[in-house]
């Protein structure tokens, strides 16, 4: 019988494989966040409800599939907080905010420019966060979604979780391709979350299985996690578990 992790992989081997026949991505896309055709008509679809309306504070993935979605909310005055790559910084999260950068939306936008021009930040130092754009390899219609398996989605979302910065009023989105929204339910852990929303470049699935993510589960993070992950680090040696 295959393990969950297995069958989380050939999942994910299929959707990537799906995606590259289709060509909505370029040559190379397995192993990451696939940049699809249509990110910025997704992005646009987003911007359209109400949820991103009555958001102050957007958390966005650093992924160039969400480079649009990190755009928009610069250029509609949005506070956005990224993830520093692989929480490799004592302060893992960059802030953006449209009132003291120094260059347009487009620029701040893009991952790489915002390492050098935007602050980093503790997770102590964050406003509580109103939106969540997430990026997905594929995502159920029940709202169970995979990233590209390196787990640290939910480690950031564990540590917004812990530190009271989300909550069950915080909507959580992501935008993908078609072809990436499966009908099967996919395998799921405990510490898995759920999307309220699917955004495509062609339509918006709301989710009704609402599952808030938990916050950090010691046992199933590595010597190896710890280690690369300063703020889990110095957690872990606050809770001394």
């Amino acid at each position: 019988m295959a393990s969950l992790e297995d069958s989380k992989k050939s999942i994910r081997e299929r959707v990537w494989a799906r995606l590259e026949q289709a060509a909505v991505v370029e040559p190379g896309v397995h192993g990451h966040i696939p940049d699809f055709a249509g990110a910025a008509a997704a992005a646009d679809r987003l911007a359209g409800l109400a949820a991103w309306e009555d958001a102050h504070v957007v958390k966005v993935v650093p992924d160039r599939a969400q480079y649009p979605v990190r755009v928009r909310a610069l250029r509609a005055g949005k506070l956005v907080y990224m993830a520093v790559p692989q929480l490799a910084e004592a302060r893992p999260f960059f802030c953006l905010d449209p009132k003291t950068l120094e260059v347009d939306p487009e620029a701040a936008g893009d991952r790489e420019i915002a390492a050098r021009v935007a602050p980093m930040v503790s997770v102590d130092a964050m406003q509580p966060v109103d939106l969540v754009v997430c990026g997905s390899v594929a995502v159920s219609k029940s709202g169970a979604r995979l990233g590209k398996g390196a787990g640290f989605s939910d480690i950031e979302m564990a540590l917004l979780v812990e530190a009271g910065l989300l909550s069950d009023r915080t909507v959580i989105a992501t935008t993908v391709h078609e072809l990436q929204v499966l009908d099967a339910e996919l395998p799921e852990e405990e510490h898995d979350f759920h999307v309220d929303l699917i955004v495509t470049p062609e339509r918006i699935i709301r989710c009704e299985s609402a599952r808030r993510p938990a916050g950090l589960d010691w046992k199933k993070l590595t010597p190896e996690k710890l280690a690369a992950i300063p703020v889990l680090r110095q957690r872990f040696q606050q809770h001394g578990d």
